[in-house]
């Protein structure tokens, strides 16, 4: 009898050993799978040719990550991919650019890019067609003047986000800031219903920042604003040849570059609208596992 309860009793501490052991490997994560596993070795991408996307697919060779995928989506197809995961709290590896509403709104980390790849931080910058400093010298003058922060612009997107329609966000956001629009058109003489064309990109931030240019241009400044949505190629191109007379749009050194250097002559630079505008690969921050895109070669 009495072995049998030391057999028990060796039997039950055998037990306790390796339900302990179990949980502390859980509690290291040494039994998680890898970030790879977790989400089927795919990249949540955006529109398809951008300029992000290529530094994506440079990322990905950069840092030896050929069994992964890069999925083509758009920038509304990406968030609303985020959207689900974050909820259900799962893991998803997803292209990211700030200033965007999602920064606002999740709690997101950037994965770490020690071989840049992806570069230093990047700007904005406004862009005229030449010849609009002579043939509308306010708005050129206010245009140049014309910058704003990472979280002016979050105030703008989160509301029409939210179902804010884009000029009434914009307007809010103006008339809520009277001191920073002041800068800009501070001494400036308004005209009488001169036309101006802005066009611009289909991104959240550029629809949040086309917008309140538009506002100012048309409710301080007396002019009949119109603002084109177009592709990013024909943005460009139609400043370059003259048919729009700006964009706020222009992402440099890196996003845009290959425009620039294909327009940049037939272009004039204002400079930055906005500084420190950043992109390369996200997650949640609840994936304490994975800090830089190093990680995602385990």
């Amino acid at each position: 009898m009495r072995k049998v309860r030391k057999w028990m009793l060796f039997t039950s501490l055998a037990a306790i050993f390796v339900l302990a052991a179990c949980s502390s490997n859980a509690a290291t994560g040494e039994n998680k799978p890898s970030v790879g596993k977790q989400v089927n070795y795919k990249i949540t991408g955006s529109d398809p040719g951008s300029g992000l996307m290529r530094l994506t697919a440079q990322a990905m060779e950069d840092y030896d990550l050929s069994n992964w995928t890069l999925m083509e989506s758009s920038a509304a197809g990406m968030t609303a991919q985020l959207d689900r995961a974050y909820k259900n709290k799962e893991p998803i590896v997803f292209v990211a650019w700030s200033p965007h509403w999602m920064f606002n709104t999740y709690d997101l980390k950037y994965l770490d890019d020690p071989k840049l790849t992806y570069g230093e931080p990047e700007e904005i910058h406004t862009i005229a067609r030449l010849g609009l400093k002579k043939d509308h010298p306010v708005a050129y003058e206010f245009l140049d003047r014309f910058n704003w922060t990472s979280d002016d612009m979050g105030e703008v997107m989160v509301d029409i986000q939210d179902g804010m329609e884009p000029e009434e966000a914009a307007a809010k956001w103006v008339n809520g800031h009277e001191g920073k629009v002041q800068e800009w058109i501070e001494g400036l003489t308004p005209v009488k219903g001169d036309s101006f064309i802005l066009s611009y990109v289909a991104w959240d931030s550029e629809l949040a920042s086309t917008n309140v240019v538009r506002y100012v241009l048309e409710e301080k400044l007396g002019y009949r604003a119109k603002a084109l949505q177009v592709e990013i190629g024909p943005m460009w191109l139609g400043v370059a040849n003259g048919d729009v007379d700006a964009i706020v749009a222009a992402w440099l050194p890196v996003t845009h570059s290959d425009y620039w250097e294909q327009y940049g002559e037939r272009l004039d630079d204002l400079g930055a609208n906005m500084v420190n505008v950043k992109s390369g690969l996200a997650v949640p921050s609840y994936m304490e596992d994975v800090n830089s895109i190093e990680d995602l070669q385990l």
